[in-house]
């Protein structure tokens, strides 16, 4: 991160905190495998839906802020976050869903910025690592996420089920699906009625195995373990060679 950017008080204070979580994809990707199981567990409405939130916010901030993006935006994105969180606290003490649906918009909005950063973090760096691997896996993951996002979406605002023959849904009916549909596992028992959702369903699928053939699969291909270690240990020898002092000098031969 460029120090030049960072204008708010304490700034030299959160450009240490910052680095250290630079390229922290292992973390992004944890902090998206718990929002996929608070998701699937809790429910939308009421304090659940304000631990949703809470869980989509924290995992936006950490991926922008692993993704190199200047700390202006991050400072952006935590604002943002503490909004859609306020709106969600508003409807759970008020119970109108309104609010609710405007703070989710709005923590959508956020993920989906924070994924765009780590893949052009992902696609432009200069090595492929381990966590420029889970950074990929971590974009991939939240596609699932954003797609069983729309699809309750479209279930809430349409006049008819989404699912054929289940007029009754949990949200975690969404996310199962999403995943089953992004993964081509596509196990039949849940089928959407009609349009829109079938051609999001056709995107998803298309998508998902575009992005594992094309960006995981080129990754991994490019992937070297170990050769990060082997750099590091010949610049640290290199580095002993150039700092040890030199040896006596040698007499100069004795003329003929």
């Amino acid at each position: 991160m460029d120090p030049t950017a960072i204008r708010a008080p304490g700034g030299e204070r959160w450009l240490k905190r910052a680095e250290r979580v630079n390229d922290a994809f292992g973390l992004v990707f944890g902090l998206v495998v718990i929002t996929y199981v608070v998701t699937s567990l809790v429910g939308d409405t009421g304090w659940e839906a304000v631990l949703v939130m809470l869980c989509v916010s924290t995992t936006s901030v950490v991926a922008l802020t692993s993704s190199h993006v200047k700390p202006h935006w991050v400072h952006i994105a935590i604002y943002v976050s503490l909004l859609g969180l306020v709106l969600a606290v508003i409807a759970a003490i008020s119970g109108d869903k309104d609010w609710l649906g405007i703070g989710g918009l709005v923590q959508v909005g956020l993920l989906t910025a924070a994924m765009v950063a780590v893949l052009i973090r992902v696609v432009g760096t200069a090595e492929v690592n381990a966590r420029t691997i889970l950074g990929a896996i971590s974009v991939y993951t939240v596609l699932g996420l954003l797609f069983a996002f729309c699809f309750e979406a479209i279930g809430r605002l349409g006049n008819a089920p989404f699912f054929e023959g289940h007029p009754v849904l949990h949200h975690s009916d969404y996310l199962f699906f999403s995943y089953t549909t992004l993964t081509t596992t596509g196990y039949g028992d849940l089928v959407p009625g009609g349009q829109p959702g079938r051609m999001l369903a056709g995107l998803e699928m298309m998508i998902g195995q575009i992005f594992l053939v094309t960006l995981v699969a080129g990754l991994v291909a490019l992937w070297r373990p170990g050769s990060g270690l082997k750099r590091r240990r010949e610049e640290r020898a290199a580095a002993e060679m150039g700092s040890r002092p030199a040896g006596p000098a040698e007499p100069d031969a004795l003329a003929d």
